[in-house]
């Protein structure tokens, strides 16, 4: 070797620039486990960022559930029987006909 010279292929893998199968086989690994890494984190997030929407819509789901509840027994006490009939003498002026008033019509 002269003197100030360089011998590249001496010095191995960095300088040389040989991809042997065992190397590409190593990085596409790498790569491959990277991928998966990212795979994981990222479902990972959906899961979380799913289960909490979840926990939200059921706590709605009760929130309406009881409201619905509280709207039956008011639909129940507003439709009384003996409410309908005050609201009608009341408002309507409606009553009961005198035994006069009624008429019985034959078949």
């Amino acid at each position: 070797m002269a003197q100030g010279r360089l011998d590249i292929n001496a010095f191995g893998w960095p300088l040389r620039q040989t991809f042997t199968p065992r190397l590409i086989l190593v990085l596409a690994l790498l790569g491959a486990c990277l991928v998966s890494a990212l795979a994981v984190i990222s479902v990972s997030h959906q899961t979380r960022t799913q289960y909490a929407r979840l926990q939200s819509l059921e706590r709605e789901q009760q929130q309406l559930q009881t409201e619905w509840g509280q709207l039956l027994l008011e639909e129940s006490a507003w439709s009384t029987p003996s409410r309908i009939e005050s609201m009608a003498v009341e408002r309507l002026e409606m009553h009961l006909p005198d035994i006069h008033d009624i008429e019985v019509i034959a078949p």
